[in-house]
């Protein structure tokens, strides 16, 4: 069985996250051929933890983690940089469910934080890591009635959290945009690019790690064959973690149950000091929205805001220019709408990233055909919900059993889509409502 590899990892505008931090070492593409015990596609978080994981298991093995572009440059690097430990369904209003679901999806997240916050200590990964927690914002009377539903979810769960007036979350984030908000103490704030960066860096000897190695075709048998444009990479076991890149594999039944959905970031210049002056509040924060579909906000310590909203169906996984130009201008208004006294202060960069959602947020874990197994699926939770899917695909493949294991194989395997053209309606019109009702939130 051949499969074809139609999408690739784009460039997508210019990332901040990434173009801000110094260039890094020449890359080590792949080139000739190349025989391994395991071989990873794609090095975003959930591959970056089955590799490093197998390699920890297996340190007699030779693993093999390949990606299209650098570490960090994809979707990994692209995101907001939240670590978040509590649910965060997006098909939510208040981004939770059952109790039971939520006590695993906390399990599941806390662990993966705990695994990063290790490797981060002992290799000393620079990447601004701040368990700081994160703040819940409203703007209106239905953000706020949002938060009083994610509060008694949180207290139902035993979860700590501060409830905020308008005058707190003025003094935390320097405008007074928000007229409610929450503070739930357990998410980690990072650089992503950096962390990513800093997680390919540090990977067991035992991992060869080949860059700006786009996957041309993957011959499914024995061995497992990937066949870039320079080389070939022999393995008898396969681990997907390409997440929304995976979406076309037909022949493994991914095709048709994952929704390949970009979300879009836009960062500023550093502030000068009269700005940051002007602005008050803490010199660090992120802030997610009431509604799921609102207006992600970071205040980094550089002096640097990062703003992030839209949503857009990508079948293709790519955004083209007309795009990303839209949704500048939106990101613009956005800004504007919650720092009015920082007129002058533009936009350095702007971005897209890929998300891989189900419609019933499930994922693409365990055997899928005999050797390849898949850690595809992450919902909009990357840096957790990622980083648990490589690290248990890992223990999965060879053997292991654990509670959290468990719990992974227990969540829904994501539901099929209608076909298209049915789908890409349903999903941009449902993305048309909800950011329209989200109203003065995005």
């Amino acid at each position: 069985m051949q499969l074809q590899c139609n999408f690739l990892p784009q460039a997508d505008g210019h990332c901040g996250w990434y173009e801000t931090l110094p260039p890094p070492p020449p890359s080590a593409p792949l080139r000739g051929a190349v025989q391994a015990d395991w071989v990873v596609l794609g090095a975003g978080y959930a591959g970056l933890a089955a590799a490093r994981r197998l390699a920890e298991l297996q340190p007699e093995a030779s693993i093999a983690l390949i990606d299209a572009r650098r570490v960090g440059f994809g979707a990994a690097g692209r995101n907001s940089g939240f670590m978040v430990d509590l649910p965060h369904n997006l098909n939510s209003h208040s981004y939770t469910s059952s109790q039971e679901a939520d006590r695993k999806i906390i399990q599941l997240c806390r662990s993966a934080i705990d695994y990063v916050r290790g490797i981060v200590q002992e290799h000393a990964i620079d990447c601004d890591w701040r368990e700081q927690g994160k703040l819940h914002g409203a703007a209106n009377e239905r953000g706020a009635h949002s938060l009083e539903a994610f509060a008694k979810g949180l207290s139902a769960l035993g979860e700590p959290y501060r409830l905020l007036d308008a005058k707190e979350m003025k003094a935390v984030t320097g405008t007074d945009f928000y007229t409610a908000g929450l503070h739930a103490p357990g998410a980690v704030l990072v650089q992503p690019a950096a962390l990513s960066r800093g997680l390919g860096q540090t990977l067991p000897k035992n991992v060869r790690l080949f860059e700006d190695s786009p996957v041309l075709t993957i011959d499914v048998g024995k061995p497992h064959v990937l066949t870039t444009a320079q080389g070939t990479l022999s393995a008898p076991r396969l681990v997907l973690a390409n997440n929304a890149y995976a979406s076309s594999f037909s022949q493994l039944g991914l095709k048709g149950r994952l929704l390949p959905v970009y979300t879009y970031a836009s960062m500023t210049r550093p502030l000068n000091p009269e700005e940051l002056a002007r602005l008050g509040g803490e010199e660090s924060w992120g802030l997610i929205p009431a509604d799921p579909l609102g207006t992600t906000v970071r205040r980094l310590a550089n002096g640097r805001i990062c703003i992030r909203n839209s949503f857009t169906y990508n079948p293709r996984v790519h955004a083209d220019r007309s795009v990303l130009e839209r949704v500048r201008r939106a990101h613009r208004k956005s800004f504007e709408n919650r720092f009015p006294m920082l007129p002058s202060v533009e936009f350095e960069y702007t971005w897209g990233g890929a998300l891989c959602l189900a419609r019933n947020s499930g994922s693409v874990f365990g055997e899928i055909v005999p050797g390849v197994y898949s850690a595809v699926g992450c919902n909009g939770l990357g840096l957790t919900r990622g980083t648990s899917l490589g690290k248990l695909i890992a223990e999965y493949a060879l053997g292991m059993d654990s509670d959290l294991l468990r719990i992974m194989l227990e969540q829904p395997q994501p539901c099929r889509n209608p076909p298209e053209p049915f789908l890409g309606l349903g999903v941009r019109s449902s993305i048309a409502w909800k950011e329209w009702t989200a109203g003065v939130e995005l």
